[in-house]
């Protein structure tokens, strides 16, 4: 239900103009839908994988899979921040985080292990990789961060949709929930004391990963070299 200002603004609205309001309306919904769609797509990839290890080996290198849509005011709001020019084409090439998926492994070999098993699908296009991991941002942050692109298959035809995908450890994952909170209770301004804190706490975290890790081959071995990815863009 409408309140009576907003529906008398409303009246005041002549036909074309509401036509093409509601044709907007309608265009941007289908644009936020086929993100949706292409998150859907890569976490059924990666649920394909998770399943697969499940069944077929001794060892499930993924513990946990999310998801996350941004909403339109967010997207708004980065635009804005961005200087994004107000159109779906300058959004899509310029906004790569629209759709997130996030991958939490048990250790650090694993989150590799998953990159290389996803980006190897015919159909993944992979446009950006930052390494986080063999080199964290100076407050300590560690992830493995790929922008992937992935077809869409729509009544309209194919439709390429951008989605970032986060992999990271359990460690890495906790650290990063408790950064976000500490920047959302304090409004980004955070004392310079809990700033210290939490770089050291992501420093004991990578020395924590590093222990389980070095455990866990002890106990079952480890055919396969830990590679370190190069922070690569692809055009």
């Amino acid at each position: 239900m409408l309140t009576d200002r907003a529906q008398r603004a409303l009246d005041t609205i002549d036909g074309q103009t509401l036509e093409e309001m509601r044709a907007l309306r309608d265009e941007t919904e289908r644009f936020m839908q086929r993100y949706k769609f292409g998150m859907d797509e890569v976490i059924t990839k990666l649920s394909i994988l998770r399943e697969e290890f499940s069944q077929a080996h001794d060892y499930n290198p993924i513990e946990h899979i999310s998801s996350r849509l941004k909403s339109l005011d967010s997207v708004i709001e980065k635009m804005a921040r961005k200087g994004v020019e107000p159109s779906f084409e300058a959004i899509s090439q310029t906004i790569t985080d629209i759709a997130g998926v996030r991958v939490t492994c048990s250790f650090v070999s694993d989150a590799y292990r998953i990159y290389e098993l996803l980006v190897a699908q015919r159909d993944i296009r992979v446009l950006q990789v930052k390494d986080y991991i063999a080199e964290p941002k100076p407050n300590g942050y560690q992830s493995l961060h790929v922008i992937v692109e992935v077809p869409v298959f729509l009544s309209t035809g194919a439709h390429p949709v951008v989605v970032e995908v986060q992999i990271r450890t359990i460690a890495m994952d906790f650290w990063a929930s408790l950064e976000h909170k500490i920047y959302y209770k304090y409004d980004r301004q955070v004392p310079q004391e809990l700033l210290d804190g939490l770089t050291d706490a992501a420093r004991t975290a990578s020395e924590l990963d590093t222990r389980m890790e070095r455990l866990h081959r002890e106990v079952h071995g480890d055919p396969r070299a830990n590679a370190r990815l190069r922070r690569t863009s692809i055009a």
